[in-house]
């Protein structure tokens, strides 16, 4: 297992654009997922101790962000032939153990998580209601395990703001650390 912190974001880029399916067969477009306040789109899987260890925290935020106005969503690029644990019937029970209120979409080609240049998991993404990225850093300063009680709510904190306020900045941003995403073979050629 590797752990990786992601290169500093290319704040004001415009959203990639995909449509990707859940586990079912459901594709969900991008004009589906965004919200009328923004759209906070978070890399994850389901084997890495990284994002078990703040999953329910995340969850937790999601639901706040989603009141505000935020679409959310999940997506899952790792390799599954070498990391069967990921595959798509695990990100169901995965999603349902930790009460998805969101969709889980399974990204086998691996070309969002490259057009995001996302790099481990967790890896997230904020962006105003026009699609613009506006945060790109951790949920909080957890790692493997819960932050104190009284740590700030990084990633809720920015995205409510970004919701509130387009134009305002979201204040400082700390990397997310997490285990790397597992490129297929193909891919990693391509992206090197």
């Amino acid at each position: 297992m590797v752990s990786l912190q992601p290169p500093g974001a290319d704040l004001g880029a415009l959203c990639p654009d995909f449509a990707l399916p859940d586990p079912t067969g459901r594709v969900w477009s991008l004009k589906e997922l965004r919200g009328k306040t923004g759209l906070l789109v978070a890399f994850i899987c389901n084997h890495c101790p990284y994002v078990k260890s703040m999953v329910d925290r995340f969850v937790a935020d999601a639901k706040a962000l989603q009141e505000a106005g935020v679409g959310v969503v999940a997506i899952m690029s790792n390799d599954v032939a070498a990391y069967p644990a990921d595959a798509p019937e695990h990100m169901v029970t995965f999603a349902r153990d930790h009460g998805f209120p969101f969709p889980y979409l399974v990204d086998e080609t691996q070309a969002v998580a490259e057009s995001f240049e996302a790099v481990c998991t967790p890896d997230f993404f904020g962006f105003d209601r026009y699609l613009t990225l506006k945060y790109r850093g951790r949920l909080d300063a957890g790692r493997k395990t819960p932050p104190p009680a009284d740590s700030p709510r990084e990633l809720l904190d920015a995205m409510l703001a970004i919701a509130r306020n387009p134009l305002e900045e979201p204040g400082p941003q700390h990397p997310s650390m997490g285990c790397s995403i597992k490129w297929k073979e193909d891919t990693l050629k391509l992206i090197e």
